[in-house]
């Protein structure tokens, strides 16, 4: 005799975290969607150099005033990753997050730009994704 009842307790169980799921990823594209349609971006391409020192460079100030994330207006900082003319990635951060990261990296600067009047604080790649830099946010699942 075969079992025609497919709601084994196991199967209910799968059902019930495929729907947990699907809830939780339909939050995040509402939050992305509200991301791109309610908030201020600031954008910055980053040209190779990210290739060749292995940091992003965030602007601070120009010409001793202060500039890029100093006074930005935006909710969110776009980093644009290039390679030559072609877009390698785009990475999001909250400004509160890239200011801190900028704060944490403050002894890391050089001068670049136009006639080298412009200050940058050199942030490693590698440590966007430590643990000690996700977590600069007092409540990191604020988003």
């Amino acid at each position: 005799m075969t079992d025609t009842n497919f709601n084994t307790a196991k199967e209910t169980k799968t059902l019930k975290k495929f729907d947990l799921d699907l809830q939780y990823g339909q939050m995040r594209e509402q939050k992305v969607h509200d991301m791109f349609f309610n908030k201020k971006f600031e954008i910055k391409s980053e040209r190779d150099w990210w290739q060749k020192t292995g940091n992003i460079a965030i602007e601070v100030e120009c010409y001793d005033k202060p500039s890029g994330i100093s006074v930005t207006e935006a909710d969110f900082w776009m980093h644009i990753l290039t390679d030559g003319d072609k877009e390698y990635c785009k990475l999001i951060f909250k400004v509160s997050t890239i200011k801190k990261l900028a704060h944490k990296y403050r002894n890391k600067s050089v001068y670049g730009g136009d006639h080298r009047k412009s200050k940058f604080v050199l942030v490693p790649l590698k440590q966007l994704f430590t643990l000690d830099n996700i977590r600069l946010e007092e409540n990191p699942h604020e988003d």
